[in-house]
């Protein structure tokens, strides 16, 4: 076809459009037409998560997905089906074939948190990921963890006066654990029309824990407790570390069989860790399996912080109820570490106790610059790294108890 045919034919075809038509449906198109009050809202907030991650490093590798995914989410468009449908994951029991065969993108992803997929393979990640010596040279560090875990049951029965239900006011307490996966795992099972603000505020609480925690840990300790060195412990043999996963998954499973999934998980990862012969798998669970189920998880978590659902006075509650939990949560550690270093006569440095919320390991780091900050050279981070852990183990047989009592022990 010459060029001149050409021409004659866009000419013709050019001739019968109603280009003020075309132009107002392009128009009503963008986003810039449908867009609202919530979507610029949900589009600030996004920013800030950004800027929290990538400025002040809060962290960043899970942030920053939850931040783009709560940004994708909240762009309006006319048609955004190829992205997420926020009104299909508020109900109990999802239509997985109609996800499978309409949904968009984060829909297919977030089946993973639906699931429980993502959150018991971060635990995988996390338990070969995790050294349980300083756990196991000093026991006393499960007192500890249990202790951090006082703010889960206080915000459980605030939740309960301010009006939600047993399982809501459960998938809002478990957020004091300042366990992401934990959080996730139960809020999507007891109240998955709140998962997006569990989710958020249990992540954006462990990223601030820098912030959060050394003010109450300077008000509730005096400077010369802060200074206290505490002695090494002793070391842990290899046959220990490897018993140690299986006894507690058989002597918890036993007691909670709810708790399994994410239990089991952690053990299991701890065990391909520790027994000597599967260091590839190790690798691959601390690494390439971790980041990819992270990008999933953190971005897929994120878009469901949708504005139509995520705006309104019983967001904000839990918010501030997950901060309750998480404040709580570090004065319960606290107070039982003041009790052991009563105990004790001042060899146990109640900063510790700190740690002994589940956010493996800044909880201990921060523990540890507290010590530091009091007096040069006192190293905390090993001694820390025992309640931390146990703080894991902790909020995850919380969570299983919460399931057994509000979800049939589903």
């Amino acid at each position: 076809m010459n060029f001149s045919l050409t021409s004659q034919l866009i000419g013709a075809a050019g001739s019968n459009v109603d280009y003020g038509e075309t132009f107002s449906f392009l128009w009503e198109s963008t986003g810039f037409f449908n867009l609202q009050w919530g979507n610029v809202v949900m589009i600030l907030i996004a920013c800030f998560f950004l800027l929290l991650a990538i400025k002040f490093k809060f962290e960043p590798l899970l942030l920053v997905g939850i931040a783009f995914g709560m940004l994708l989410s909240n762009l309006p468009a006319a048609e955004s089906d190829w992205i997420f449908h926020p009104e299909w994951w508020t109900v109990q029991d999802v239509d997985y074939i109609n996800v499978l065969q309409h949904g968009g993108l984060i829909d297919i992803l977030y089946i993973g948190v639906k699931t429980s997929v993502y959150p018991c393979l971060i635990f995988l990640g996390v338990g070969a990921m995790t050294d349980f010596e300083p756990l196991l040279s000093n026991p006393k560090s499960l007192i500890l963890g249990a202790a951090a875990q006082m703010g889960i049951y206080v915000a459980f029965f605030l939740a309960i006066c301010f009006g939600f239900t047993g399982p809501e006011a459960a998938s809002i307490g478990i957020v004091g654990g300042a366990d992401g996966p934990t959080a996730i795992w139960l809020a999507k099972a007891l109240a998955p029309h709140m998962l997006a603000a569990i989710a958020i505020a249990a992540y954006s609480y462990m990223a601030l824990i820098p912030v959060i925690q050394p003010p109450l840990m300077r008000l509730m300790t005096t400077k010369k407790e802060r200074a206290i060195v505490m002695k090494p412990t002793r070391k842990v043999t290899k046959a220990e570390k490897i018993l140690f996963p299986i006894i507690i998954i058989i002597a918890t499973c036993l007691f909670l069989p709810s708790v399994a999934p994410l239990l089991g998980c952690l053990m299991l990862g701890n065990l391909l860790r520790e027994c000597g012969v599967t260091a590839r798998l190790s690798d691959t669970a601390q690494n390439a399996l971790m980041n990819i189920v992270t990008i999933c998880l953190s971005v897929s978590v994120g878009a469901t912080a949708h504005f139509s659902t995520f705006l309104n006075t019983k967001t904000l509650l839990i918010i501030v109820l997950g901060l309750v939990a998480f404040a709580f949560a570090t004065v319960g550690g606290l107070g039982f570490g003041k009790i052991l270093c009563w105990l004790s006569k001042g060899k146990i440095n109640p900063l510790i106790g700190s740690a002994g919320v589940s956010a493996v390991p800044m909880a201990a780091r921060v523990s540890n610059l507290e010590g530091l900050r009091a007096k040069p050279g006192n190293y905390l981070l090993m001694h820390a790294m025992g309640p931390n852990v146990a703080g894991v183990i902790g909020s995850a047989v919380a969570a299983g108890f919460l399931m057994a009592v509000f979800g049939g022990g589903a």
